[in-house]
């Protein structure tokens, strides 16, 4: 029973992961259309948000497949 509810918490975290970076993504595109010579600096911002969602998604995963 333990390891099911450990399986449901890791895919709802992959699913919040996902959400986040597609958000993270669209709005990076959506700044760089708009001010394409800000570009360089929304690229940096883009990828810290995307690795710290990342580091986040990958801590509740792994605490969700320990916990059981």
């Amino acid at each position: 029973m333990g390891i099911s509810f450990a399986a449901l918490g890791a895919g709802l975290v992959t699913i919040g992961v996902s959400i986040g970076i597609g958000k993270v993504g669209a709005s990076a595109v959506e700044g760089i259309a708009r001010q394409p010579e800000a570009a360089p600096k929304i690229q940096v911002s883009m990828l810290i948000a995307a690795a710290l969602i990342e580091g986040i998604g990958l801590f509740a995963a792994v605490i969700c497949l320990l916990a059981k």
